[in-house]
């Protein structure tokens, strides 16, 4: 057995005997890394998805859920119950375990979940010092540490990085180089309640004897601990999973300040600074603990020292024992993958060979959002008319923009997360900009006082009447409100310089849209751009329900900027000299897919109504009826229910509706490829759908942005939905009736404390007697030759590290002979 130096630094009340050395390279290093390993979370109000496991997915799966299982007991796997659920109904057969055991080279006891369930029971977790406190701490009377430092951690969080919280100010007018953590140290100081909260009278002055900076922390807590580099790295990361939602948004912090640095595209894993200034904020609750607890309570000591040795000493063995009881679930997981590819496989194949119908001279081509709400629409529209194309693109039509409106101070970005935005759309209407800016200054002003704390009995009582008919229409009869964009004027700007857009710029970036979308010819007469939006009330995850690719805004934006930019006159003369000519009979029509009621509403004006004939009118109509009719059953509404349409409108402004649509729940493939192959099928909403066709993609650049943009999007919707199934615990938000928002757009506590809820909420998954979402790893299919996106995944260490190392599956399809191959461990095979 491993043996660690248990020798300890001499202590007292007073502080250390003699100065701790400094850190080693290795341990600075291994507390990088453990700082690196949390994923981002972004903020309410531009709530996208992302995988928790993002920053982790240079490592194996396996492994990197054997060690999130050590060290914080979180599951990354269904219980062995979800899969013998799966085994009864029939969905996984003998056929599916016998191949999936025989791919991961198991030969262990998979078939007998009873004994993987007593051998899960039987796992031992790993503990924190103040976990071993707690073991032997009268719970009765007495809170948990682990409760208390999660609280007090959380609510300083909440307090600091809120924009008018109350250490706002201090924040903004720190001394430059004053650290989270000294910011931290200075408040716990004063704070006398802690002591009395825990029934520790005299804990208040260990945390005086805490060194002044991180760095004197590590080296203090790494001494006293004696925590060696190998060890570090676990035990640094089991500490930032203790407060994961809060180390997700400092994550989040930090990626956003490398996306604003000049040198920002690209990664964003560097060690994260804010990062290790949280993790010394943990770690030195863990510090004050130890001490106390040998200065103060001898008895307990070396109980504790002997037991925090032991898990030191067991904890590379922890993590391989979980490894080892994980792997027949693993076997099961595949398995139940493998139940959902084969038979996409078997009828993608038979797509591609089929003979295509006789093509009629295309009327209306609409491009939709990839987002697997708009298959079913999608298929609904082509029924209507043999005249009809649609397809499939990013939701933010390829413009790397943000938005800001007349008078606003701040922009809103409208595009994937992944990306940092290069143009500016300034929009207003018309009425000027000193009064734009005078109206939401006002509107600002009066939301800040009614939110203050010494004005919440003055707001109700001046104001509560005039909300009173508000109340009442809201509860009584909701309606959905939409607050409707100025755009009567637009302005396209660069976003570094600030500069105006020239007409050779805007006829550039117009190019390399229609180039991505694959439209510089054969443009019908009537092109719709749909994007999508979702409006529903109350509801703090509202922006989850938008469009990712949008930055959780709606698509709305996207689609009025660009037809007004196809539409001018002036960019189609520049750009038919370059040889790119749009036919004086296309007019591009932006139209809005509205999720909740699978409505496609004609935002734009007037002219954009009439823009499309009364024909194209009915057959959008009749569209969102059909799709209507085949959702309705699974918000358990009836299919011909009368006025569908208007229940489902009333369901999204329902104030109490904690269900208002399923969003991308269940979601399992992404698709590359000619429409022909997959409009044959139903794929049950269950598909990111992006046109390509290689034939017109000689250099496969196309191909390259769809395998670096839209299937790492969905790969980070698919991670989201799985991990928040999983482990809603930590992956997700729990129980969005009890939500409470931090800072107005930061997150979501569940009641009135706790960690920041990250992920999504229990009511967004699961329908009360069901999960609503079947977690799979993204299978990804994409129309290509093989050689073509090998060449391209080994130009990306991100391509290179999610089909290594297991986080999707990926497939290449053979549009013409349906021939379809798995790409596994560098080599392409029969799937």
């Amino acid at each position: 057995m491993t043996r660690l130096d248990t020798t300890q630094a001499a202590w007292s009340a007073d502080g250390p005997e003699h100065e701790p050395a400094a850190l080693t390279e290795a341990q600075q290093t291994a507390l990088d890394r453990a700082c690196a390993r949390i994923a981002p979370t972004w903020p309410l109000d531009r709530l996208i998805a992302v995988s928790p496991y993002w920053t982790q997915r240079g490592e194996d799966a396996t492994r990197v859920a054997a060690r999130l299982s050590a060290l914080g007991n979180v599951h990354s796997l269904m219980p062995p119950s979800h899969y013998l659920g799966a085994r009864q109904r029939g969905e996984i057969t003998d056929r599916h375990l016998t191949e999936a055991a025989e791919r991961l080279d198991y030969s262990g006891g998979y078939k007998n979940l009873l004994a993987v369930v007593e051998e899960l029971a039987r796992l031992p977790h790993w503990h924190n010092v103040s976990d071993l406190i707690d073991a032997r701490r009268d719970r009765q009377h007495k809170m948990a540490w682990r409760d208390e430092i999660t609280q007090q951690i959380s609510q300083f969080c909440a307090a600091y990085y809120q924009e008018d919280g109350p250490l706002n100010a201090e924040r903004l007018n720190a001394p430059s180089g004053k650290r989270l953590y000294q910011h931290w140290r200075e408040i716990t100081l004063k704070d006398r309640g802690i002591a009395i909260l825990m029934g520790e009278r005299r804990l208040r002055r260990y945390f005086a004897t805490l060194p002044e900076t991180e760095d004197g922390l590590f080296e203090a807590a790494v001494a006293e601990l004696s925590v060696d580099a190998e060890r570090l790295e676990h035990y640094a990361q089991a500490l930032l999973l203790d407060i994961n939602g809060w180390a997700a948004w400092v994550a989040y912090q930090e990626w956003q300040r490398a996306m604003a640095a000049p040198e920002g595209e690209g990664e964003h894993e560097a060690p994260a600074s804010e990062m290790r200034s949280l993790l010394a904020i943990r770690l030195a609750w863990e510090l004050v603990l130890w001490r106390y607890v040998r200065a103060e309570q001898p008895d307990q000591a070396e109980r504790l020292t002997r037991l925090w040795h032991a898990e030191l000493v067991e904890l590379p063995a922890r993590v391989e024992r979980h490894l080892r009881a994980q792997q027949p679930l693993w076997v099961w997981q595949l398995a139940s993958e493998l139940a959902y590819q084969q038979p996409l496989n078997t009828a993608l194949g038979e797509a591609a060979r089929a003979t295509a119908p006789a093509s009629e001279a295309v009327q209306l081509q609409a491009v939709f959002c990839i987002d697997v709400r708009s298959e079913p629409l999608r298929r609904a529209l082509e029924r209507q008319s043999p005249s009809i194309q649609t397809l499939g693109f990013a939701g933010f039509f390829g413009l790397p923009l943000e938005h800001r409106q007349d008078g606003a101070a701040l922009a809103q970005p409208h595009l994937p997360g992944l990306l940092a935005p290069k143009v500016t759309l300034r929009s207003g209407s018309g009425e000027g900009e000193a009064r734009s800016a005078k109206r939401l200054n006002w509107q600002a002003r009066l939301q800040e006082w009614s939110r203050a704390a010494s004005a919440s009995f003055t707001a109700v009582e001046a104001g509560g009447l005039l909300y009173a008919g508000k109340l009442l229409r809201r509860s009584l009869a909701p309606k959905a409100e939409r607050v409707p964009l100025a755009m009567d004027t637009l302005s396209w700007h660069w976003c570094d310089s600030g500069e105006a857009l020239s007409l050779a710029d805007k006829a550039a970036l117009a190019r390399t849209v229609l180039g991505a979308m694959g439209l510089t010819e054969h443009l019908a007469p009537r092109v719709l751009l749909v994007g999508h939006g979702s409006h529903s009330s109350n509801n703090p995850h509202a922006a989850g329900l938008e469009c990712g690719a949008c930055g959780g805004q709606s698509g709305e934006v996207s689609v009025r900027a660009l037809a007004r930019l196809l539409n001018d006159p002036a960019l189609r003369e520049a750009l038919a000299e370059e040889g790119l000519v749009i036919p004086g009979a296309t007019r591009f029509v932006p139209a809005l897919h509205h999720t909740i009621t699978d409505r496609i509403e004609l935002p734009e004006g007037v002219e954009d109504a009439f823009a499309l004939s009364e024909e194209q009118r009915a057959w959008l109509d009749r569209a969102g009826d059909q799709a209507r009719r085949e959702r309705a059953p699974r918000l358990g509404l009836t299919a011909n229910a009368p006025e569908l349409e208007k229940v489902l409108e009333r369901r999204g402004a329902d104030w109490s509706q904690t269900r208002p649509e399923w969003g991308l729940a269940n979601n399992a493939s992404f698709i590359a490829a000619p429409r022909r192959l997959t409009a044959p099928l139903d794929l049950a909403g269950r598909s990111f759908l992006h046109d390509y066709d290689w034939r017109t993609d000689p250099d496969a650049s196309r191909l390259e942005l769809i395998m670096t943009a839209p299937m790492v999007v969905a790969h980070w919707i698919n991670m989201q939905y799985n991990a928040s199934v999983t482990d809603n615990r930590k992956f997700g938000s729990g129980n969005k009736v009890l939500h409470n928002v931090v800072g107005g757009h930061i997150g979501v506590f569940e009641g009135n404390g706790g960690d920041l809820r990250i992920g999504l909420p229990m009511q967004s998954l699961h329908d009360g007697e069901q999960w609503r979402h079947e977690p799979l790893r993204l299978s990804a299919y994409l129309a290509a030759p093989p050689a073509a996106i090998d060449a391209i995944i080994a130009r990306h260490e991100v391509l290179q590290s999610l089909v290594g190392n297991g986080w999707l599956h990926l497939f290449a399809l053979d549009d013409e002979s349906g021939e379809v191959l798995a790409r596994r461990e560098g080599r392409w095979v029969a799937p």
